[in-house]
């Protein structure tokens, strides 16, 4: 048997693509209590959020909100919001709050496959950490799309494999690599932003705009406290000020960046390879 959930009803703002501008593309008309409803074999992509910061930011960039489902299969116990992002109709589900990792993301992926049947492509979508380096400079509020290598996946799990007798820690967990459809997908993505940029700002801007309570929280940090140190600068705890007050400002601490220009993107999306794993990792040395 199925259990029955009422669909929700707390006005949650809905896009119409319809109704979009030519000269602001992102630009939508607000509709409140008119949410679309379709049958759960409408959704075929999966999209799971590890926080609750994650979650209202998904939202926020649907172009359509749908009604919640009315029913879900036995024991899933996912909070699910329902909508459109461009011609694709796309399940949302964020973790338990005080959850995170592999094991509780994998519990709410096999939820969603359940209770939404042609469930086929599944999206891992959130924050994390940027490890800049010669080839990828990397920069607080870029964006990084894992790239599958030669014999791996796009995803590494760090703290998977086997540690030898004198011998480095052997790192052994990748993730299958991600279907045909989805690699060709981002080829073609690179292919355009490359010629004509990404817009992304301005979709940022104008969401902010719609939404001005979260102007605080989600907006973009001013440049200039995007600060990255050298490697063998160990950073303070929390309880030790921050890493400009405690280390200051000697450019030998720092590694100095050009500003960027109006022909780069900003924010910039990064392909390669990303690391994620049950441990949280906030030790510049934790990584070994």
């Amino acid at each position: 048997m199925s259990k029955k959930r009422p669909a929700y009803d707390d006005g949650t703002t809905a896009f119409s693509q319809a109704n979009k501008s030519k000269d602001n593309p992102w630009k939508n008309t607000t509709m409140k209590g008119s949410e679309r409803k379709l049958r759960h074999e409408d959704y075929t992509v999966g999209w799971i959020c590890a926080i609750t910061t994650e979650y209202v930011a998904a939202q926020a960039f649907l172009d359509e909100t749908h009604e919640g489902p009315e029913y879900l299969s036995p024991n899933d116990n996912n909070d699910y919001t329902l909508g459109k992002s461009g011609k694709h109709n796309v399940v949302i589900a964020v973790l338990p709050h005080g959850e995170y990792g592999i094991s509780s993301a994998t519990g709410v992926a096999k939820h969603i496959l359940h209770s939404f049947p042609n469930f086929r492509i599944g999206l891992m979508v959130g924050i994390g950490g940027g490890a800049p380096s010669p080839k990828h400079d990397i920069r607080l509020g870029d964006i990084v799309v894992s790239s599958t290598g030669n014999r791996t996946g796009g995803v590494i799990q760090y703290d998977y494999g086997k540690t030898i007798q004198s011998q480095e820690f052997r790192n052994s967990g990748f993730l299958n690599r991600p279907p045909t459809v989805l690699r060709a997908a981002v080829n073609g993505l690179m292919a355009r932003y490359e010629s004509e940029g990404h817009q992304l700002e301005k979709a940022i801007n104008c969401i902010l705009e719609k939404k001005p309570r979260l102007r605080k929280k989600y907006k973009r940090p001013d440049p200039s406290s995007d600060r990255l140190y050298q490697s063998s600068i160990t950073h303070p705890s929390n309880k030790e000020g921050s890493c400009a007050a405690v280390c200051g400002d000697d450019p030998s601490n720092r590694i100095l960046r050009h500003q960027r220009t109006g022909d780069e993107d900003n924010p910039a999306i990064h392909y390669g390879l990303i690391a994620s794993a049950n441990q949280l990792m906030k030790d510049a040395f934790g990584s070994g």
